[in-house]
């Protein structure tokens, strides 16, 4: 039995991580006490007797537990910003190549996948491995998500009596265009221009839709190429191709809420393209991803646990 330790369990994704494993038979979460959780040396402690380390905390954290980490045999999985770029951490997302999944199964350092960026990076990956766009194309990414995606703080607001009326309607955020994920989706997806990205959170609880908008003239291809792309990658459980995920012409992030697998899909028509994933910002965005990485390092079925 694999002894699994969550640094960060308090929050929202630690906690959904403790609840899907807290009903495995194959592993056993290892704790600390309340009093003890931010003990750096209570901290080291559990880091390195665990067979895998999740790290459910904010980058500079992050970075603390994984130099606490001296256990060779020590696997982590990040799921903050921290490790998400580096050349050698394996990148979480096993569906986008072998290459991805081989050294995900070799690595003890695993970064989990942004939320925005899964969406961005499973769509535009596979245009620019198969030379379908430029890699100094122009992207806008669009992408609405549930309000869990800001954690426990933005919880409270949405879920307070008293909350503002402004939370009622969606709301526009990363208006600098400087958010934390254009790193990761620039570098993973292959692009040389971070997208123009537009996420907004809504009054719903949990789920994502990302979608890059393409004029058909930025294709080295036809709409029929890209859809192939897709469906040649996207053949197992978690994420799949289908040739529509509308329901009478509307697309509901809340879609996949409380699901752990992705849909890849396209829309539009032969002179503008929608390019869709849905998804759940906490299940393939985040603890679903992460336990994925998970079964897959441990030799457990990769959907073992998995809401699908």
């Amino acid at each position: 039995m694999k002894k699994v330790f969550i640094d960060g369990s308090a929050g929202t994704t630690g906690l959904r991580i403790y609840e899907r494993l807290s009903a495995r038979d194959d592993v056993e979460i290892i704790t600390l006490s309340e009093e003890k959780r931010k003990d750096p040396t209570a901290r080291k402690e559990m880091l390195n007797k665990a067979d895998v380390a999740f790290l459910c905390l904010p980058d500079d954290a992050a970075r603390e537990s994984v130099s606490l980490v001296d256990n060779p045999d020590t696997v982590v999985i990040d799921a903050s910003t921290a490790h998400r770029t580096l050349p050698d951490w394996a990148y979480g997302f096993p569906e986008l190549s072998k290459a991805h999944e081989e050294k995900l199964l070799k690595s003890k350092r695993i970064a989990v996948p942004g939320c925005h960026a899964s969406g961005f990076i499973a769509l535009v990956y596979p245009l620019i491995e198969k030379g379908l766009l430029d890699k100094d194309a122009l992207l806008t990414c669009h992408s609405i998500t549930g309000y869990s995606g800001g954690g426990k703080k933005m919880i409270a607001d949405y879920e307070s009596e008293e909350r503002s009326e402004l939370l009622g309607a969606p709301r526009q955020y990363g208006i600098t265009q400087q958010h934390k994920h254009l790193k990761e989706m620039k570098a993973i997806a292959g692009v040389e221009n971070p997208p123009i990205f537009c996420p907004i959170v809504s009054d719903f609880y949990s789920g994502m839709t990302v979608t890059v908008p393409l004029f058909a003239s930025q294709l080295k291809g036809s709409v029929d190429d890209v859809k192939k792309a897709y469906a040649e990658k996207y053949v197992g459980e978690i994420v799949q191709y289908k040739e529509s995920a509308d329901e009478n012409g509307f697309v509901s992030g809340a879609a996949l809420s409380k699901k752990d697998g992705m849909v890849v899909t396209v829309a539009g028509n032969e002179e503008r393209i929608l390019l869709i994933a849905c998804y759940d910002n906490l299940g393939k965005g985040a603890s679903g991803a992460a336990i994925e990485c998970m079964n897959m390092v441990i030799g457990a079925e990769k959907t073992k646990g998995l809401e699908l």
